[in-house]
């Protein structure tokens, strides 16, 4: 088989999709650190301390839902070990804390509050724990971590994500903890099937970075190691073998998805990448960083190139020693959300013309060879030209010109990923000229235009790895 026709048939899980499908969701930091004004704890922590006295897991959920987020990740247990549920593994926990005399459960309170607002509810559950004694002990923590994991994924209903991080320390005497991973996804599949596994998982993986920053060619078409890179760093620690240490290759690299770093590798994944950053610069609620909110301008910035730049987009609000969001994050956070519906609200392409030039052959009418499919958000009718030809023209025009904020591309990704790079020109004062030059579509690409005023508007596939497909095409009116 050819590199490209081998690179377009990699596709998704079922459960990637609907993943994908989410695009902006939530984090959730709450621990004993916000009580201590820590990020991290050490596993000390009195319990004692955790008393929130106006928590309330609704209000969470209705801040989240006013910025467009459709599920919630809650932080069950950090590195500290502290756990926010009634587990039957540790004292270090709610139980034996003040918040409603010892018998309050935050992960229910969360998850049933997610259901009661038809949101999807997510774990975290950090395989680093430096309170329990077992840690570094191989097996018996594993054990430990395991039995945890069972609480968590038969107690609360159905889970959407399953979020692991590598943090891995120093246990007692200077012994460290090789996690299992490939037991705790094994129990994972079993209690919740169509839940992802998250960044050190197979389903979905980190961006690089905690920032928010972006790569200008997001693939979901990466090397198979490429999700074996915590597993190949912690056997390198334990191995000399050469090979081990040879096996470069980290989340933060630029490039994971082109032809040239594809060509040797013998093994390909769809492995999406999620772009994870707090609203804050903290993870944890500080009070000192009540007035450090992101503005607007910075999460539409971060939107528009995670949701908008084949990736997903988890945005982390850290609520107060109260058990409230703070109302600045509230405040911007309905922002968020006015902006979202306003940008993305009327699609000017349903009163367009639609043609299509497909790979210079021949023109192509509206309705002769289902152009008009990608009117509709669906994978179930969509554009693409005749085998063997990658490359097309599609053109929207209009009686008179419109204003235009976005552009919205998507792929059929149930065929894979195939658009390597794309142009958009508009007519302005009866000639075309280019407005925007872009690399990957994949799941979603977002086209900020600014407002600009057009007649007509031209999408130009320049290169595909094999046949392009397009399922959707969005023109948004400007603001």
């Amino acid at each position: 088989m050819l590199l490209d026709e081998r690179l377009a048939a990699v596709t998704p899980h079922e459960r990637q999709i609907r993943f994908q499908q989410l695009e902006f969701y939530a984090f959730i930091h709450f621990t004993v650190n916000t009580f201590t004004d820590k990020e991290w704890g050490d596993g000390t922590e009195d319990p004692r301390i955790f008393d929130p006295q106006k928590l309330d897991a609704e209000q969470w959920v209705r801040a989240v839902k006013s910025a467009g987020m459709k599920g919630l990740i809650l932080t069950c247990k950090h590195h500290d070990g502290f756990c926010l549920w009634q587990s039957s593994y540790t004292e270090h926990s709610v139980k034996s804390s003040p918040w409603k005399n010892g018998q309050g459960d935050v992960v229910k309170e969360v998850s049933d509050a997610c259901k009661k607002h038809g949101i999807k509810f997510g774990v975290y559950l950090s395989p680093w724990d430096r309170n329990c004694p077992l840690y570094g002990q191989g097996k018996a923590y594993d054990d430990y971590f395991v039995g945890q994991l069972r609480e968590l994924l038969t107690n609360y209903g159905e889970v959407f994500s399953v979020w692991f991080d590598g943090a891995c320390g120093e246990g007692p005497n200077g012994k460290k903890q090789y996690y299992d991973w490939e037991r705790y996804y094994s129990v994972i599949r079993e209690l919740q099937p169509d839940a992802c596994i998250s960044v050190c998982g197979p389903d979905v993986r980190w961006c690089g970075n905690e920032a928010g920053h972006t790569r200008t060619a997001e693939w979901s078409v990466v090397p198979a190691r490429t999700r074996d890179t915590e597993k190949i760093a912690e056997k390198s620690q334990q191995s000399d073998d050469e090979e081990f240490r040879q096996r470069k290759i980290t989340a933060s690299d630029e490039d994971l998805g082109s032809r040239s770093v594809l060509e040797n590798e013998q093994e390909l994944v769809w492995y999406p990448a999620e772009v994870n950053t707090s609203i804050r610069p903290g993870w944890f609620w500080h009070e000192s960083e009540n007035d450090k909110v992101r503005s607007l301008d910075e999460l539409v910035h971060i939107y528009n190139n995670s949701v908008g730049g084949n990736a997903t987009f988890l945005l982390n609000i850290p609520p107060t020693r109260d058990g409230l969001i703070h109302e600045n994050d509230v405040r911007r956070l309905a922002e968020l959300g006015e902006y979202l519906e306003k940008s993305f609200s009327v699609n000017l392409l349903d009163s367009a013309r639609l043609t299509a030039d497909i790979g210079g052959i021949f023109d192509v009418s509206t309705d002769s060879e289902g152009i008009s499919a990608i009117r509709t958000d669906s994978y179930d009718e969509y554009f693409s030209p005749s085998k063997g030809v990658t490359t097309a023209e599609i053109t929207a025009e209009w009686d008179v010109p419109v204003k235009i904020g976005n552009i919205v591309l998507k792929e059929n990704i149930l065929h894979g990923q195939r658009v390597e790079s794309f142009v958009v020109e508009a007519e302005t004062d009866g000639k075309f000229s280019e407005v925007y030059r872009g690399t990957v579509i994949g799941y979603k690409r977002i086209v900020p235009l600014k407002n600009i005023k057009a007649k007509s508007v031209r999408i130009k596939i320049t290169d595909s790895r094999t046949e392009p497909t397009l399922a959707f095409l969005g023109v948004y009116k400007g603001v």
